[in-house]
C-alpha cells in the first residue's frame, strides 16, 4: 500500500507560513522552529535550511512531529522549555516562532532568541497580542468580517492536541518590548489577528 504524507490543514498561523520561508536566508544552514507544534512548519524550513530543529515543550506534540518527520535525517525535535534548554549559542543562521512566545516571558525569550542568531542570521517572530486602545479594537473590529469568511472558506483548524493560552501583553507593549530588545526591528500588524517581528542580527 502507498503511504501518503499527513492530511495538510489550514488556520491562521499556517497563513504566515509563507511570509515567514521567504525571511529565510539563502545562505541558511541550520534553522530553529521555536513552539514548533506537530512540525508542519519545521518540515517546509527543509526546502530553504540544510538543517532544521523544532523545539516545543509539549511532549504530545514533539510525539507526533517525530512521527510524521520519521525518516528525514536533516529533521531534530527537541522536547523542553525553550528558555532553559541545551541550545548552542549563536547556532543558527535562522530562528522563528509562531504563536508560541505568548507561552513564555517575552522579554527572556526573545533575548534568548538573539543570543541563539549567528552574526547575519534572520529572526522571525509571529505571535498574538491583546487589544489594548481605541486603535486596536479598532482595527479587530473592521478585520473581523474578513477573519471569518477566511477561516471558513479555508475551513480552519488546529492540529489535534495544540496547548492554547490567551496574550497578557498587548499590541503596544509587544512593538516597545521588540523595539527595545532588537533595535531595527520590523513590527507590522497582520489582518488574521497576528503580528510580526523580523530582525536581521548585526
Amino acid at each position: 500500500m502507498r503511504r501518503t504524507g499527513p492530511k495538510p490543514y489550514w488556520n491562521t498561523n499556517v497563513a504566515r507560513h509563507a511570509g515567514i520561508l521567504r525571511a529565510v536566508p539563502e545562505w541558511c544552514g541550520d534553522a530553529l522552529d521555536v513552539g514548533c507544534g506537530d512540525g508542519l512548519l519545521a518540515r517546509k524550513l527543509t526546502g530553504r535550511a540544510k538543517r532544521v530543529t523544532g523545539l516545543d515543550r509539549s511532549p504530545a506534540m514533539i510525539a507526533r512531529a517525530r512521527e510524521l518527520s520519521a525518516g528525514r535525517p536533516e529533521l531534530t525535535f527537541v522536547e523542553g522549555d525553550f528558555l532553559t534548554a541545551a541550545l548552542p549559542v549563536e547556532g543558527y543562521d535562522f530562528v522563528c516562532s509562531v504563536s508560541a512566545i505568548h507561552h513564555m516571558d517575552f522579554d527572556p525569550a526573545l533575548t534568548r532568541m538573539r543570543e541563539l542568531l549567528r552574526p547575519g542570521g534572520t529572526l522571525v517572530v509571529v505571535g498574538l497580542a491583546r487589544e489594548a486602545s481605541a486603535a486596536d479594537w479598532a482595527a479587530t473590529i473592521a478585520a473581523a468580517p474578513v477573519v471569518r469568511i477566511v477561516k471558513v472558506l479555508r475551513r480552519a483548524r488546529e492540529p489535534e492536541g495544540m496547548p492554547v493560552t490567551g496574550p497578557r501583553m498587548s499590541y503596544g507593549q509587544v512593538r516597545a518590548a521588540a523595539r527595545r530588545s532588537l533595535p531595527g526591528v520590523r513590527y507590522r500588524r497582520h489582518v488574521l489577528r497576528r503580528y510580526s517581528l523580523t530582525w536581521t542580527k548585526p
